[in-house]
């Protein structure tokens, strides 16, 4: 017989034989008998003083007579595998946010940045610490994008000046304290310049005018010299574990409207930035991340009691 035929058959024929695997076993349910045995089951069904139940260990019908059941038992040990699976999705998601926590830097008691990426703003709104998510915005444009941002390069071409005008008078988020500090996770674009963190990232004062709210301008000079006109305020850049950038202005900001710019080249910046406004006495920003409460169980809350083993 061919080598590769009896392989073949080899594996065909484990595959059958371990067909219902331990784990497929333990999934089903237990139709306990008053011997302290029990059938692995994945359904059943009473008739008169018989009861008929699919064997998951023979993927065949078989009947018992109803007499041999302790119909207590099943039930019981039913509800302890319940409260188990629950306790082990409740201790797996721990353990997930656990390690999504630990793979983001903590800025507060509770707090955590998102392992997702973005850019947001630490602010604090009756003596309580919130991150609010920046949007990038550019006129019409406005939306969250996390680690993946849109670029477009402001760079003088035809017209003797260039704006980055974004509707409406007020940014969407508001800060209610004068020194935010503001935290960035984005991709870099592989064909800017590498710059120093204090270069690549600036926070602008914004002029704002009926409706709109300009973040800067470009002025090309006859001799094709460009000037940027942003305001920018002095702030400080510190790399972070996990690839963030912690961004702090290195004074309190007047009141008024502000964008986290991105420098691409010394002369040429992202015009999709994320605006944010300095307010004190605004309404909380509609969507926050608040530090996660403590658990409300006791610290020495018990498992169920151990599941019934099988006689042998």
């Amino acid at each position: 017989m061919n080598r590769r035929l009896q392989v073949a058959l080899l594996v065909a024929f484990f595959f059958l034989l371990f067909a219902h695997s331990p784990a497929e076993a333990q999934t089903a349910k237990r139709l306990m008998l008053k011997d302290g045995s029990y059938q692995l089951a994945s359904k059943w069904e009473a008739n008169g003083d018989r009861v008929r139940y699919l064997s998951t260990e023979r993927n065949e019908w078989e009947e018992i007579p109803a007499s041999m059941i302790d119909w207590p038992a099943t039930e019981n040990f039913e509800k302890q595998r319940e409260s188990q699976r629950r306790l082990e999705f409740k201790q797996s998601a721990e353990e997930e946010e656990s390690e999504a926590r630990a793979a983001s830097p903590a800025i507060a008691p509770g707090l955590h940045l998102p392992s997702s990426g973005g850019v947001y703003l630490l602010d604090t709104y009756n003596g309580e610490r919130q991150l609010t998510e920046l949007n990038q915005s550019s006129g019409e444009v406005n939306r969250q994008t996390g680690h993946n941002i849109l670029r477009a390069a402001m760079i003088p071409l035809a017209s003797s000046k260039q704006l980055v005008e974004l509707k409406g008078e007020h940014a969407r988020t508001q800060s209610h304290t004068q020194q935010p500090t503001i935290y960035l996770d984005i991709d870099q674009d592989p064909g800017a310049e590498s710059l120093p963190l204090n270069e690549r990232f600036r926070i602008a004062r914004l002029e704002t005018k009926k409706d709109a709210r300009v973040v800067g301008s470009l002025k090309i000079a006859i001799t094709g010299r460009v000037s940027r006109q942003e305001f920018y305020m002095p702030a400080t850049a510190e790399l972070l574990p996990g690839g963030w950038v912690k961004l702090t202005p290195s004074q309190p900001l007047s009141p008024g409207e502000y964008a986290v710019v991105e420098m691409l080249t010394p002369k040429a910046m992202n015009s999709f930035v994320w605006d944010f406004g300095v307010d004190p006495s605004s309404p909380r920003n509609p969507v926050v991340l608040k530090a996660a409460p403590q658990s409300n169980l006791p610290a020495d809350a018990g498992t169920p009691s151990q599941l019934q083993q099988r006689s042998r």
